[in-house]
């Protein structure tokens, strides 16, 4: 590997807390996911100035809100730091470190160096000589990412004809279930259409099939499981073979080929294309 390189895991963290609080905000023992990026010493400047951008960008991706996100940054910082900050989230008890990106100079390989007895510098061949590498770091509690997205997207949304609906706002590319197959009635051959979609969309996507009580019960079920899209099969499906297409945020309807139905879908939900938009 050639410096810069980053190398990053998701595993458990331990710490010593008086008091756990805040339901999963803060516990003795947590999920974290991290990455510890490998620089030139006197590059750290320009990758901490990167880093701090290209992560509060991968959080604005989700959606849940520009103001919902502010940088803290250190006055204090860590003997062995040059530069700290964090990325905090508007939690509903107020704005809480959600992640914290670090730039750590040498400290941590020469400390590994120092007790491990092994060497542990890059040689670089562009300049012909050896350098014990800095390293930058993020690091961000997948607790807290949960309890962030979690809290944010649980909402009571006045509607209207006056009344309201619960719904699950869960950015479409993280919500375990990606759409609702609805027949509009139990007969007149719409079941067993909507269960034809049911299995060509399953091999692509965890869908759902639903058809009991009245179809907006079932938008509102669909809606309060964060399902991104609900799809209904009516009479003049049999005749054109389009369907129904809702959106949860929305609640905007369209009508579509069922052909389509899964470009719509990958469009909006596809890890690629939310990765590629930001």
């Amino acid at each position: 590997m050639k410096i810069p390189f980053g190398i990053a895991q998701t595993g458990k963290a331990f710490r010593n807390e008086i008091v756990a609080r805040q339901f999963i905000f803060r516990m003795r023992e947590f999920e974290q996911m991290e990455m510890q990026f490998f620089i030139k010493p006197g590059t750290q400047k320009k990758w901490y100035a990167y880093w701090k951008e290209a992560r509060m960008k991968w959080h604005m991706s989700l959606g849940m809100g520009e103001d919902n996100y502010r940088f803290h940054d250190h006055d204090k910082l860590a003997h062995y730091a040059d530069a700290a900050s964090d990325i905090e989230f508007r939690f509903p008890f107020g704005f809480k470190e959600l992640e914290g990106i670090h730039s750590r100079t040498d400290f941590d390989l020469k400390a590994h160096e120092e007790h491990s007895g092994k060497k542990l510098q890059y040689f670089d061949h562009e300049e012909n000589k050896s350098y014990v590498p800095y390293v930058l770091e993020t690091s961000i509690g997948l607790d807290r990412m949960f309890l962030a997205v979690f809290s944010n997207s649980l909402q009571e949304e006045a509607l209207e004809n006056g009344t309201t609906r619960t719904v699950l706002k869960l950015p479409a590319v993280l919500a375990p279930t990606k759409a609702a197959i609805l027949p509009l009635v139990k007969k007149d051959g719409l079941p067993e259409v909507a269960r034809e979609i049911l299995e060509d969309l399953k091999w692509d996507f965890n869908v759902t099939y639903d058809e009991k009580d009245a179809v907006g019960r079932r938008y509102r079920r669909a809606d309060a499981n964060g399902t991104p899209f609900c799809i209904t099969v009516d009479h003049d499906t049999l005749e054109d073979n389009m369907v129904t297409i809702r959106h949860r945020d929305t609640m905007k309807q369209q009508r579509v080929k069922i052909s389509e139905l899964k470009a719509i879908i990958k469009e909006e939900i596809e890890i690629k294309n939310w990765l590629l938009k930001m």
